[in-house]
């Protein structure tokens, strides 16, 4: 089986001190300490030929849950991650409203065409006119504002200062900044997407280069700036001690001379980042970077069309998608659940190797990410066996992933809830995933 269980063994040390009745002048003894214990992690496979749960039984036994008022429009798709072979289902070709789960899609096509260690790189370049420098924005969203060796909003962020330093040590004299934006084309909000969101800190309108995803403070919760690009030009100047009206819109010249560069973490560590808070911004520079990898037009409808088409050329049957950004938050996304569910077969399954590191993205029911908070009162059955990406819209809830059941066997799942508040279908959603855990259903 190609998932593999992590098993933590965790062991107390309880020292106890005994004071003994005096056999003299206050005297007492101490019990002499046990061995210490040490902790050994391990990752071990899990056993071949667990039994895969009857269809029957595992009807019964979601019969109840997947029929909760609170799921209001209800669709979903569970599957034996090993086989294929689908064990329930409820309207799974309807195309629904998926939110977040759409990500699951943009990180399925970028790890089908990227290499995980690909890199983005911010550069400085000559100019044209005597003095100019020109920064040219190359799709890292993830640049920091802070020093150097301080703690940066994303782990592994390539740094302002790093450019300004090495400007400064290059001897080239300037007194110009120009911003080269052209590494992105079409609008910079997509349609489905809503100005409120802006301050409400979900997006911000998309450029190919930002400080902390354009947040105005450090805070995943952040209101973010609606002119993230000029943010960041506006930065370097500040640093090199250009005038902020000496910073202006325009192109770098072909074959401009290479001044300073700096590069984002890797497209895993950025993936792990994108999945486990959601982050908005991070997937769709993330679907940028792989509609420029095949040379593809940089905007939304590009992405749009590189995604489909990396899946399609996959052998994923699309049939039903209509997306309009990467990363779910459009209200005008359609994604039907068996769609997400066939993508968590192949990387949970042994169809896409290339999509098995999709599963470490994935947050941990009640320990991390957007599944910290859930999963954590009540049945805790799915804590730490639920692995799933969250979706989670005014009316729409998603959550789709996998989860290893008693009997050690692996199934995937997609559930998709629309027209109820996420207040009330979330914890439907996470009772059913957490049915599955504890499901014997023989």
């Amino acid at each position: 089986m190609a998932v593999a269980a992590v098993v933590a063994v965790v062991a107390s040390l309880v020292v106890l001190v005994r004071a003994s009745g005096p056999t003299g002048a206050n005297a007492t003894s101490i019990a002499p300490a046990p061995p210490l214990v040490s902790l050994n992690p391990e990752i071990k496979d899990l056993p071949s030929g667990a039994p895969i749960p009857n269809p029957v039984a595992l009807q019964r036994a979601l019969a109840d849950l997947v029929t909760a008022a609170g799921l209001g429009n209800f669709t979903g798709e569970i599957s034996d991650a090993e086989t294929g072979r689908v064990l329930w289902s409820s309207d799974p070709n309807k195309a629904t409203v998926p939110a977040s789960t759409a990500k699951l899609l943009t990180t399925a096509a970028a790890l089908l065409t990227l290499p995980i260690d690909h890199r983005l790189t911010t550069r400085i370049v000559a100019g044209a006119h005597p003095g100019e420098i020109v920064l040219v924005a190359g799709g890292d969203p993830t640049l920091s504002a802070a020093p150097v060796g301080t703690p940066s909003y994303y782990p592994g962020a390539a740094r302002i200062d790093d450019l300004a330093a090495q400007i400064k040590k290059s001897g080239v004299k300037f007194t110009s900044l120009t911003l080269d934006t052209s590494a992105f084309t079409g609008p910079a909000m997509a349609q489905g997407w809503h100005a409120e969101d802006i301050p409400g800190g979900f997006i911000a309108p998309l450029a190919p280069v930002m400080i902390d995803g354009s947040r105005l403070a450090n805070d995943e919760n952040a209101p973010r700036s609606d002119t993230p690009a000029i943010d960041v030009a506006q930065a370097i100047a500040k640093r090199l001690g250009i005038d902020s009206t000496d910073v202006k819109p325009g192109t770098a010249p072909p074959n401009a001379r290479e001044l300073a560069k700096v590069q984002s973490a890797t497209l895993g560590e950025r993936m792990t980042q994108m999945m486990a808070h959601s982050d908005n911004i991070l997937a769709e520079t993330i679907g940028r970077e792989l509609v420029i990898e095949r040379g593809g037009d940089p905007s939304f409808r590009g992405v749009v069309a590189a995604v489909t088409s990396v899946l399609t050329e996959a052998g994923f049957d699309m049939t039903g998608v209509s997306i309009q950004d990467a990363s779910g938050l459009s209200d005008d996304d359609r994604i039907p659940a068996r769609v997400l569910d066939k993508i968590m077969v192949a990387a949970a399954g042994n169809g896409r190797p290339a999509l098995r590191p999709m599963l470490d993205f994935l947050p941990v029911a009640g320990a991390n990410g957007t599944l910290e908070d859930r999963f954590d009162a009540g049945d805790r059955a799915g804590a730490g066996w639920v692995r799933a990406k969250t979706g989670t819209l005014a009316e729409a809830s998603s959550l789709a992933g996998f989860v290893v059941t008693v009997n050690s066997r692996v199934l995937t799942f997609a559930l998709m809830s629309n027209g109820t508040a996420p207040g009330v279908s979330r914890p439907a959603l996470d009772a059913i995933a957490a049915a599955l855990r504890t499901c014997v259903c023989r």
